[in-house]
């Protein structure tokens, strides 16, 4: 799973770098957006399915914002997950990104999670670059 992680990450990195930025250099900035029960939905059927133990999937801070690139409409959603091993115990929190495309059938897309210092630290600084601070307080509430 980490290589999978360490694949996506790549990927998209390579993606940014390949593409020139908006003089602005606002393209991934995203206006925030209030974590309704529908997106709480969306994503932890998403999450869900790359997790060991589904059912034991609780999210914990979150937060969405929403922008529009190359026309189409993506939300951004940056948090933790907490949920349990294949075995049973206790998972600790996992940092994840996720993209949603509205117009697209509401579709899910997990760019990374996990709960190395590596993926939290991409996690981190992605999702603050994007306006979605995580680490910005010691409480976490779902939003």
């Amino acid at each position: 799973m980490k290589t999978t992680v360490q694949l996506l990450l790549v990927g998209s990195l390579c993606g940014c770098v390949a593409t020139t930025p908006r003089p602005d250099g606002g393209d991934q900035r995203v206006d925030p957006i209030p974590f309704s029960l529908a997106l709480e939905e969306t994503v932890i059927t998403g999450i869900r399915q790359h997790l060991p133990d589904p059912a034991s999937a609780r999210l914990g801070r979150t937060l969405a914002g929403e922008r529009t690139l190359d026309g189409r409409k993506e939300i951004v959603v940056c948090g933790f997950v907490n949920g349990k091993t294949a075995v049973g115990g206790p998972g600790g929190d996992q940092a994840f990104i996720a993209r949603i495309y509205p117009d697209s059938a509401t579709s899910f897309e997990l760019v990374a999670m996990g709960s190395t210092s590596e993926t939290r630290r991409v996690v981190d600084g992605t999702c603050d670059a994007a306006g979605l601070p995580l680490s910005d307080s010691g409480f976490r509430t779902q939003l």
